[in-house]
């Protein structure tokens, strides 16, 4: 089979691994399980490689403690389950690196830890410290208080932001299922994509396969989007179960590989681009269109013709043409209930408290999806 040198060779690796890799059918951890992929990482950090586990199971690992015979329906149930949970979790994780001689630091984050700047370089620095400190993060998403992540599980999209914060050099995506396919394997025959170049090779079989057969939410898409986001990070990407995980950190063909898409963008435009959660749009004219999006020109009142939601000045608000096709994302410079006396106004015509970009061309950021659709 042929190799993966930028797997094989990556010094820093973030590595997801999800609740099915990691609790029995009735619920509650498995140790053995949990035990094998500690393995697997502690010999990659003894072969002088650094690693970042972003783990899910909190929610499982609670369950038996509080008496539940399966995950709760309601919320307040589940973050009671996450409470109890994580520190279950973490300490098994304590115990088990811990008979390699590895040191471990819990680092859980909600979705506003990477969506505020400050919090994005707070969380970037903390993992940082840890790992010249010979730490192991240990990342999760905050399921306490983390109400998205329990309704959708998003903790691949959250490895994916991990592994740019980190500057990883590669992410592995570990799963109970071998990799992408070309169908659904638990329903008939499927042919397993062994290499993901470019998104248009995916949207045809993937996004029409998890459609088709409901495993969008939480399944094999969420993993694809994670993949893609990371790939066009600059960071490549295995998806692959987690009883293959050495077999990928050694740079073997299993599973799918996700080659680099497009260089490793600055912090700020990564940030901007996949990091931050809008509140709120901007309707463009054709002429603004063209200026963003070929000239990466500032956007300025008069090309501006709609308004829509709330948002503060320093919000991220999306730009759209009049098709609504989203063309970029950037940080705007006024209050929604300013912006109404503003639209379409030539900037000399302006106040001169109003004579500035609505968006400035280094607050903003192109916008081409690595999405399935």
């Amino acid at each position: 089979m042929t190799g993966r040198p930028e797997i094989a060779g990556a010094q820093r690796v973030v590595v997801k691994v999800g609740s099915s890799s990691l609790t029995t059918v009735p619920g509650g951890l498995d140790a053995a399980r949990l035990t094998a992929l500690v393995d697997v990482l502690a010999g990659l950090r003894t072969a002088g490689r650094q690693v970042l586990l972003v783990s899910s199971g909190a929610i499982a690992a609670g369950l038996a403690p509080l008496g539940l015979a399966g995950r709760p329906r309601d919320l307040a149930s589940a973050q009671a389950a996450a409470s109890v949970g994580q520190l279950r979790l973490v300490q098994t994780y304590a115990d088990a690196f811990g008979r390699h001689g590895l040191t471990v630091g819990q680092v859980l984050l909600t979705a506003d830890d990477l969506t505020r700047r400050s919090h994005y370089l707070n969380a970037e620095r903390t993992l940082e410290r840890l790992l010249a400190l010979g730490a192991l993060p240990i990342v999760n998403e905050n399921d306490t208080v983390a109400t998205e992540e329990i309704r959708f599980g998003d903790n691949d999209r959250l490895a994916a932001l991990v592994a740019h914060v980190a500057q990883a050099d590669a992410l592995l995506l570990l799963s109970d299922v071998e990799g992408v396919y070309d169908g659904d394997p638990r329903k008939g025959p499927a042919q397993l994509i062994e290499t993901v170049r470019d998104p248009a090779e995916l949207d045809a079989v993937v996004l029409g396969t998890a459609r088709r057969n409901g495993v969008g939410t939480g399944g094999m898409a969420t993993k694809v989007e994670a993949a893609l986001i990371a790939a066009h990070a600059g960071v490549p990407v295995v998806v692959t179960s987690a009883d293959r995980a050495a077999d990928a950190l050694a740079g073997k063909s299993v599973g799918t590989f996700f080659a680099v898409m497009a260089p490793r963008p600055r912090a700020r435009q990564f940030w901007l681009r996949f990091a931050t959660r809008p509140r709120g749009r901007l309707v463009l004219d054709a002429g603004a269109v063209q200026a963003v999006r070929e000239r990466h020109a500032s956007l300025l009142a008069a090309g501006v013709t709609g308004v829509v939601g709330e948002f503060l000045a320093d919000d991220p608000v999306e730009l759209v043409g009049p098709d609504g096709v989203v063309v970029a994302r950037g940080l705007v410079a006024y209050d929604a209930r300013e912006m109404p006396s503003l639209l379409g106004r030539k900037t000399g015509d302006l106040a001169p408290e109003h004579r500035r970009e609505v968006v400035h061309r280094d607050e903003m950021v192109l916008v081409r999806r690595p999405s399935l659709g």
